[in-house]
């Protein structure tokens, strides 16, 4: 028996009883005495209320709350939590060791009929860039950078930040105001104001050194933070009118800063608006193969000159 299922067993056991001892446990389980302490440990660690009884006859009993309701969840709400497990496995999440915890805890709650529910959709449901061959849903194998935890605590405090970065084996340093945190392209991105700049910036985590809370005397109001921000809005410069199937190419994949508009009340029309930065070579691009990823479902009202010598030039390479 794997621990994990020995645990969740344990768990269920110990819930039904008003009392029990270790010696109780190893004798149920088959378990060596260091074993079932070990394993006490680990479900109070989860947060299982136990009380330890002294004395020769001594044991455990498990708390009782007399304030709290107690929690249930039903068949749809348990599945709905597994599932968003599943999806979300090599993700590179920030807290995934507490998957492995919060999915035991979930799994000593429900009965043995809801675990081979859960069993069986672990093996036959697939998501978009999850792993196939690593069907554990208890798995930390796609763990984080190891900056990303450390960064968002600091974030729950003060948006205001030092970070250290290394940049072509050089380290520097940008104090920013933050504005986002997000995931594109599987790497995670802080997008800032620089403070010393005047300007947004990105800055990948991955290349992150170091992260302190930025020095309150040299900070600016984030309302000044705004108003500079609203002086270098983009101006608009490409406008397009989606059918459905390049709303459902859209839903797939479309860059961070670009949204859609709906034109009809069943989501089957839509107005594209946005900038492109036809002077970063690397946006422009990454533009292209977007618009063409999109396919031929839109009709465009307004294009950069450059995005169309970009799509022709393109287009050239598939046509004798």
């Amino acid at each position: 028996m794997k621990k994990v299922e020995r645990i969740n067993i344990i768990m269920r056991y110990i819930n039904n009883r008003a009392h029990f001892t270790i010696s109780e446990i190893m004798q149920e389980f088959n378990i060596s005495r260091s074993t079932a302490i070990r394993d006490i440990r680990e479900i109070e660690a989860m947060g299982m209320p136990l009380v330890a009884e002294v004395g020769r006859d001594g044991g455990y009993f498990v708390m009782n709350n007399s304030v709290l309701p107690t929690v249930r969840f039903t068949d749809n709400e348990i599945k709905a939590l597994f599932i968003a497990f599943m999806a979300t496995r090599n993700q590179q999440l920030p807290y995934l060791k507490s998957r492995q915890s919060l999915a035991e805890k979930l799994l000593g709650l429900i009965s043995e009929n809801q675990q081979d529910d859960l069993v069986l959709l672990n093996q036959i449901l697939l998501f978009e860039g999850t792993n196939p061959h690593n069907p554990d849903l208890l798995d930390l194998s796609d763990l984080p950078h190891p900056m990303l935890e450390k960064l968002i605590q600091i974030l729950l405090m003060d948006r205001y930040l030092l970070v250290s970065i290394k940049e072509e084996k050089i380290i520097k340093s940008y104090p920013l105001y933050l504005l986002h945190l997000y995931r594109e392209k599987s790497l995670w991105q802080i997008e800032g104001f620089d403070l010393e700049e005047g300007k947004r910036r990105i800055v990948p985590v991955d290349n992150l050194t170091d992260v302190h809370p930025y020095p309150e005397k040299k900070r600016i109001s984030k309302k000044k933070i705004l108003e500079q921000l609203s002086k270098q809005e983009e101006v608009i410069n490409l406008v397009l009118d989606l059918g459905p199937k390049a709303i459902s190419q859209f839903k797939k994949y479309h860059p961070l800063k670009v949204s859609i508009s709906y034109t009809n009340p069943y989501q089957t029309t839509a107005t594209l608006k946005t900038y492109i930065n036809v002077l970063h070579a690397e946006e422009l691009n990454e533009m292209i193969n977007w618009l063409l990823f999109l396919g031929r479902d839109i009709k465009i009202r307004e294009i950069p000159d450059e995005v169309v010598s970009g799509l022709k030039e393109r287009l050239s390479h598939y046509c004798p």
